[in-house]
Formats: C-alpha cells, sequence, structure tokens
C-alpha cells in the first residue's frame, strides 16, 4: 500500500463518512465525562468535548448544566484544554485544570460560581496539575503535579507530559536513571487564602492519585520509582501533609487506585484489583481504618467497582461493571454492606469505565449514559428515573446509528466449561457475515455498549461484522476471572475467541471462509498470536502491537508488567517470553497482516510492529507496516485517523472481500 493515501477514493470516501459523523457537530460540546455535583446537588459540572475542524483532537470544555434540566451552558473557551472541574465545598468556586497559556502544561484555574467573568489562575505549580482537590473544610487545595518529563499511561496515549521543547534537530533524545525530579509525581498543598503553595508528600514518595481523609491527613498511591513500571507495585499511604511523612496502610499483590477519604477521616475507601493499565482499575472494594489500618472488604454484589465517592462520613456511592452491565451501589461504611440502586442498560461514564458523582444524601447520582443507538446524555439517576441535564445528540449521531445494522449480545461456552459473553454489531444486509474478531487491550479491560470507535464503525460501514467478546481477562465477572489471564497470555483466552467464533458461525451469523481479526494493545498482540495458532483468518490488522516479549521486556516502559504477566524473567529459549511470541512462530502464519504504531509509543513502541512485519515478509506473507510520527499508543487525531482507517479497510477489502 501506497506511503500516501490522500488521493484514493476510499480516503475520500472515509473522510466524507467522517464530516457527515462530525460536521453537524463542530462549534458544540458532543461527549462529555468527569461528572460532578455541586454540593447543594443544583449543578452538574463536566468536562464537555467539542471539535471544530477535522483536525487534531477534540478539546475539553468545562460545562454546567442545571439538576432540573432546565439547561446547559459551556464555561470555559480554552484555549486548549479544559478539565478536572471540583466544587469548593461550599458551591462558591468551581476550580479546573487548563493549559491555557502553556500547551501541555495544566495549571490550576477557579471561577466563582454564578458570576459572568474570566477564570484566575490560583498558582504556579512547579510542573503540570494533573489532579486537583478541595479539602472538606475549604481552606486548603491538594494538587498531584508531574515533571515534565513523567510519562503518560499507555490508556491514554502513552508517550510523555508536557510541552514540546524546540530543539536543534541533532540533539538526541535521552533516558537516565537520573533526573526523577523531571520524571517523577509529587503532592503540593495550596492554601485558598495566602496562595502559599508547599511540597505535601516525603521526597521519597513518587504520588500517582491521592485524596483528602478528613482535614489532617492525605491517602495517596505511591511508589518509590517514577516510571510507568513503578505504579504496578504501589502502596495505599496515609500522609501527614505538615511533617511530610507517610505511614503504608496497604501494601497489595495487585493493583491499588481510586483511593478516596471519609470527610471526617474516619474511614478510607481504595480498589484492589488485577490491572495491566494505570487508571483502568476495576475490582474488589476495601474500606480501611486509617487510625488502625484494619480492611474490610465490601460485598459488591458481584460488580467490579471502578469509581467511588462518599456522600457523607458514612456513605458511599461505588459505580462499577458486572457482565455486561454497568451497576451502580449504595454503600454503607458502618458495617461494610452494598445495595444494588441501578442498572444499566447500555454505558456509562463517559470514559474507561463507569463513573458517577452523588447527587445529595439519598441515593441520587449523576453520570453519563449512552449506548449503541443512543447519543452521550449526561443524566441525574434517582431510583428508577433518569433525567436529561445535557442532551449531546446531534444529526450526526443519526448518520452514526443509521451506519449499523443492529447489535446483538451473545453467549457461548469455552473448551474447558466457562462460560463468555461479548457483543457482536452487524452490518446492513444479511448473514452470514464476514466477521472480524476485534479483540479488547488490557488483557484486563472490557468491551462495553459503547458506540462504536472510529475504525470500528468504518468496518461496519464496509459490510463487515464486529465480534467483541470478552474472554478471561475482562472486566465484569470478579477477580478469580481476571486473574485468569495472568500468566497465561495467549492461552485460554485463545479459546474463549475461537470457539466464539464457532459459536457464531454455528448460528449462521459469520462466514467461515471470511474470519478477520483486529486489535490494539493486547489486542494488537493477540491479532499477531492467532493466526499463529489458528489458519482461519483471512486477514488481520495488528494496532500498536507486542509481537516480541524479549524486547517488550527492556524496549517498554511497561517491564515491570511484562514479569508479572509472564512467567518472571526472561531466560534464554524457553518459557512464556519464548512460547508466546509472535515473532518466534511466524513460520506458522500465512494470514495476510497490516501493522500500525505510533513513534512516540512506550508501552508498545514501534519496533515491535516492524519486527513482526519483517518476520512475515521473511516467510512471504503479505504484509504492511505504517508508522505514524505524532502518535503514541493508538492514534487519536486527525488526519491521521483518516489514514488508519483507510489502510484498515482497505486490507481487509483486498484479502477478505464481504463477498465472495
Amino acid at each position: 500500500m501506497d506511503r500516501d493515501l490522500r488521493e484514493t477514493s476510499l480516503y475520500h470516501q472515509i473522510e466524507a463518512t467522517f464530516r457527515r459523523l462530525a460536521e453537524p457537530g463542530f462549534g458544540r460540546v458532543t461527549t462529555a465525562n468527569d461528572v460532578r455535583a455541586s454540593p447543594d446537588g443544583t449543578l452538574i459540572a463536566f468536562r464537555g468535548a467539542r471539535l471544530d475542524a477535522l483536525e487534531g483532537t477534540p478539546a475539553g470544555r468545562i460545562c454546567l448544566a442545571a439538576a432540573d434540566g432546565s439547561g446547559m451552558r459551556q464555561v470555559t473557551h480554552g484555549p486548549n484544554e479544559d478539565s478536572g472541574a471540583r466544587w469548593s465545598p461550599d458551591g462558591a468556586t468551581l476550580s479546573f485544570l487548563s493549559d491555557r497559556e502553556v500547551a501541555g502544561s495544566a495549571q490550576l484555574y477557579a471561577l466563582e460560581a454564578g458570576v459572568l467573568g474570566e477564570a484566575r489562575r490560583l498558582t504556579e505549580a512547579p510542573g503540570i496539575v494533573e489532579h486537583h482537590e478541595w479539602s472538606p473544610d475549604g481552606t486548603r487545595i491538594l494538587l498531584v503535579v508531574a515533571g515534565h518529563g513523567a510519562e503518560q499511561t499507555d490508556a491514554l496515549g502513552s508517550g510523555t507530559l508536557g510541552p514540546q521543547v524546540e530543539l536543534p534537530p541533532w540533539v538526541p533524545l535521552v533516558d537516565s536513571s537520573e533526573g526523577a525530579g523531571e520524571r517523577g509525581r509529587a503532592l503540593y498543598l495550596l492554601d485558598v487564602a495566602s496562595g502559599e503553595l508547599r511540597q505535601a508528600s516525603p521526597d521519597a514518595h513518587n504520588v500517582w492519585e491521592a485524596s483528602w481523609c478528613g482535614d489532617g491527613a492525605i491517602v495517596a498511591i505511591v511508589s518509590e520509582g517514577a516510571g510507568e513500571g513503578a505504579w504496578y507495585s504501589a502502596e495505599l499511604v496515609l500522609i501527614d501533609p505538615v511533617s511530610r511523612t507517610g505511614r503504608t496502610l496497604r501494601r497489595s499483590d495487585v493493583q491499588l487506585g481510586w483511593a478516596t477519604g471519609s470527610p471526617d477521616g474516619a474511614c478510607a475507601a481504595v480498589v484492589e484489583a488485577v490491572c495491566s493499565d494505570r487508571v483502568i482499575v476495576a475490582g474488589d472494594l476495601l474500606l480501611i481504618d486509617p487510625a488502625s489500618g484494619g480492611v474490610r472488604t465490601v460485598d459488591t454484589l458481584g460488580v467490579d467497582v471502578s469509581w467511588v465517592a462518599w456522600r457523607d462520613d458514612a456513605r458511599l456511592l461505588a459505580i462499577g461493571v458486572r457482565g455486561l452491565q454497568p451497576i451502580a451501589l449504595d454503600v454503607s461504611a458502618a458495617d461494610a454492606s452494598a445495595a444494588e440502586i441501578w442498572a444499566g442498560d447500555g454505558a456509562c461514564g463517559g470514559s474507561h469505565y463507569p463513573m458517577a458523582s452523588p447527587v445529595g444524601r439519598e441515593r441520587a447520582f449523576a453520570t453519563v449514559v449512552e449506548a449503541w443507538d443512543r447519543a452521550p446524555a449526561v443524566v441525574v439517576i434517582d431510583g428508577t428515573s433518569a433525567r436529561t441535564v445535557a442532551d449531546l445528540a446531534h444529526a450526526g449521531t443519526t448518520v452514526r446509528t443509521g451506519l449499523i445494522g443492529g447489535r446483538k449480545r451473545v453467549r457461548w461456552t469455552a473448551p474447558d466449561g466457562l462460560e463468555i459473553e461479548g457483543f457482536l454489531t452487524l452490518p446492513h444486509g444479511d448473514a452470514p457475515f464476514a466477521t472480524i474478531l476485534h479483540v479488547h487491550g488490557g488483557p484486563i479491560w472490557t468491551f462495553q455498549d459503547h458506540p462504536p470507535q472510529d475504525g470500528v464503525l468504518a468496518l461496519i460501514e464496509h459490510g463487515y461484522a464486529i465480534f467483541e467478546p470478552n474472554v478471561r481477562g475482562s472486566t465484569g465477572r470478579g477477580r478469580e476471572f481476571a486473574a485468569l489471564v495472568v500468566g497465561d497470555m495467549g492461552g485460554g483466552d485463545v479459546g474463549d475467541m475461537l470457539s466464539g467464533l464457532d459459536h457464531l458461525v454455528a448460528e449462521g451469523l459469520a462466514d467461515p471462509a471470511r474470519i478477520g481479526i483486529m486489535g490494539l494493545s493486547y489486542g494488537g498482540f493477540m491479532a499477531c498470536w492467532l493466526p499463529t495458532q489458528d489458519t482461519r483468518f483471512q486477514a488481520s490488522v495488528a494496532m500498536s502491537p507486542v509481537a516480541n516479549w524479549y524486547s517488550e521486556r527492556y524496549g517498554s516502559n511497561l517491564g515491570a508488567w511484562v514479569g508479572d504477566f509472564l512467567d518472571g524473567e526472561p531466560r534464554p529459549g524457553g518459557g512464556q517470553y519464548y512460547e508466546r511470541s509472535p515473532v518466534l512462530f511466524a513460520h506458522r502464519d500465512r494470514t495476510p497482516t497490516l501493522l500500525t504504531a505510533g513513534l512516540h509509543d512506550r508501552a508498545t513502541p514501534p519496533d515491535q510492529a516492524i519486527e513482526f512485519h519483517n518476520a512475515l515478509v521473511e516467510q512471504g506473507v503479505a504484509s504492511d507496516v505504517a508508522i505514524y510520527p505524532q502518535e503514541g499508543h493508538g492514534v487519536h487525531s486527525f488526519p491521521a485517523l483518516f489514514d488508519v482507517c483507510t489502510r484498515a479497510v482497505a486490507w481487509f477489502q483486498q484479502h477478505m472481500p464481504v463477498r465472495a
């Protein structure tokens, strides 16, 4: 395939489809996430994303919606990115993060609620502010500040944070065991009245996230190292911000996230889960006594909890995934019990996993809801009623839904008897369909009932059915189910996927002669691995893949995770580093494979795609590799999205046509 596809008819066709989808929403907010209700429950703040042209990525803007559904408005206007809206305890101030002064370097700003005017900058943080939170008494704000060389999680695109400094082209790229300050994250406190900013965390702590636990202490997820790999062994620590000392509350053999303390400081909540990506944390909910360190596990009724927020000193809102559904719980801290208060029929939260914000002191909450046939909307849910406060649908939404023939929830039994479920999204037309197995990333993640992503939608429009299984290792089935993939990547989950395809063929939905595979990250690994294990695949598209676990162990920023999820350290000529590396089994592969990668990806570096491409070429297998010079983990910006979608559709059309 040529390097420049801009003059091809398929490129023009895909660009035209994107315009039909996006142009009706130009100049307005079309998606939402990070919903936060005001203390009195009358206003809902959220990050709304808008795209004004098919260039770059959507820009975040802070929006306000009346909780009674009487209207919404955008209250910030950039430039660049505005996000992370947080209310002061009295509801008088809405603070947020913005890089409006220096692109890529977010700082802390504030608006006075109900007052027209420009946002004011609250402080000059010594780095990039990633998170902030008001103390319960409203006198201080904690800030998690990252150095300008800190790494971005692969779930958000990988690469490094901070503005791009213009240097002569000959200056090398340098990584060093020194200079952790530029790569690290520290906790700071801002005194609201005086404007004084001071560091509150010990120098030895790299602070990934933090939350108040009463007015005098902070619970934080911390590690000694600053690299992405250090997060996997991070601990829950109680920090005294005056003495800048920390006391460990919880060490885990898995991962910890979403720590939050009660307003009175008597209890801390944290999610403990088997994880493969930072910020993608869903699992068990623990309640910890900060004084004694005592730990209680909440019975979450089969829900993998992905977000928690305190309503008051005694009760929490918890939300997460059970099976294919988002579920909200009311949790009592007194007896560590949970009661189900809502079960959704689509997806919610507007992010990787469900998120929500309590509204008032009863059981109401605000969140974002959407589905394959429903545009995102900010809603307030109270019992069985859902009140829309911001409907983000536009004419492009109808176009998107019209490209899809339908969606089915499917369930089947794996070879070892394990029940597996997933989604099948259909094009228009009659079965059996040319079907593409779409493998999710992680591997610990999940497919939810979101509207199809752009690349997936392009394939559906061109007649392909998309099969998205939540195989072992996926979220929503409990910790034991998630842990089945640990130490067995590319093992039992292969059987789950192949048996799912067999089920679709037996049901007359999938054409056995036209089966393809695609995926990103772990899905990219599978798009390389499965064709070395089974001959049914007619074409493969592997995006940001892992092809060689040996080089991934020391060539990426996820080396520690690789060691945890394989069988420890690599050794010559044996073990899973050898037995599960697609590049070492390329001689078995006869599937034409397109590989894509971002030049700035530190999680699955572009050399992974290049290695597998070269191995296939040596075996005489058709293969293309495309490296995107401005992208990281995955392709996220226009017009590169036009290109990657064009290449994927063209690859399947060439090697696995919709009709024989």
